[in-house]
């Protein structure tokens, strides 16, 4: 159970989640009155004014995906920290993202190559089945390999061979497949629309509620794989559930959105450094909340309020992330 002042500093965190994306629909290259906000959201506007336009059709979907991805990658960046004991392991450790942008990278080419037009629903599938390839190939090496850090390697090192693919692949692209690529890889909350959002939202929820439910095992695998088989947990079973709720959450938004980096490793220590705990009954819904935080910041920011042009996301998580990160090993030494 949470503490009182843990209480008080979650219920903060989730009014600044409502806050900060009622504040994501009112600002942008048009600034919208709050008010203009509330009613579109509640429905009392009438007609289809360019307001309720631009709120219900461009910017709901982009902030429901800014919410999405801050709930999933922070905690799917926890779950991994906690499973390789590895302060600065992130949901992408698996090589998941690599396998994503193998899948992405083939279809720009191949489609440059035979002269056949692609849509954006293609640019998921093929992200889902390259990182989805590349989880199998690490659940089948977690089948014969039992320690988590030789696990860790391998799947850093078949990421590294499957990003060494895409370069290859990248270096025989022409210019416009290449622009195209790069902008993927950029990350994009934008291009998520309401029917994407049907297939992602649900998928993500019930991987979250599976994380949470196993709050208890991740407890006691923090004090070692010793006390946790002591204490009745079926360890295979668990790693096993582990990677693959991981691989669902970072390989579902990085199918839709692309590869979006640092939130997934920073947030969980933020989490850590506000609660002062290791209970993953607090960690897991107060790191949710956190990541929403963050990547509604985010953007915010990237959005340029009242300016044109859009900034990639993650270039604007990075430039949060990756001074966290740096922090993270200078503390631990």
């Amino acid at each position: 159970m949470q503490q009182p002042k843990a209480k008080y500093i979650s219920i903060i965190l989730a009014l600044c989640s409502i806050g900060l994306f009622i504040l994501d629909l009112a600002l942008g290259s048009v600034a919208i009155p709050f008010g203009e906000v509330i009613e579109a959201l509640l429905g009392k506007s009438t007609g289809d004014t360019p307001f309720k336009t631009i709120i219900l059709e461009f910017r709901l979907p982009r902030a429901t995906t800014a919410v999405i991805v801050g709930a999933a990658l922070p905690v799917s960046g926890l779950l991994m920290q906690t499973f390789f004991q590895n302060p600065i392991a992130g949901p992408y450790v698996l090589g998941i993202s690599s396998g994503a942008s193998l899948g992405v990278a083939i279809l720009i080419l191949a489609s440059s190559f035979f002269g056949i037009a692609y849509y954006s629903w293609s640019l998921v599938v093929f992200a889902a089945v390259g990182g989805g390839l590349v989880l199998l190939l690490v659940l089948a090496v977690s089948l014969r390999v039992r320690d988590v850090a030789t696990l860790l390697i391998v799947g850093l090192m078949v990421g590294s061979a499957v990003s060494a693919v895409v370069t290859v692949l990248e270096y025989f692209s022409g210019e416009a497949e290449l622009k195209r690529f790069m902008l993927w890889s950029f990350g994009n909350l934008a291009g998520v629309t309401k029917a994407e959002l049907y297939i992602l939202l649900p998928i993500v929820v019930v991987s979250l509620l599976w994380s949470i439910s196993l709050a208890k095992p991740l407890n006691a695998l923090l004090l070692g794989e010793a006390y946790a088989k002591s204490m009745g947990i079926p360890l295979a079973n668990i790693k096993w559930q582990l990677l693959v709720v991981t691989a669902i959450l970072a390989g579902s938004v990085t199918a839709y959105c692309g590869p979006i980096g640092f939130v997934g490793i920073a947030v969980p220590h933020i989490a850590r450094m506000l609660f002062r705990t290791s209970q993953h009954w607090v960690l897991l819904p107060n790191t949710i909340l956190i990541g929403i935080v963050i990547l509604l910041i985010c953007d915010i920011v990237s959005q340029v309020p009242g300016q044109s042009i859009t900034l990639p996301i993650n270039a604007i998580t990075a430039l949060f992330g990756a001074p966290m990160v740096v922090w993270i090993v200078l503390r631990r030494r």
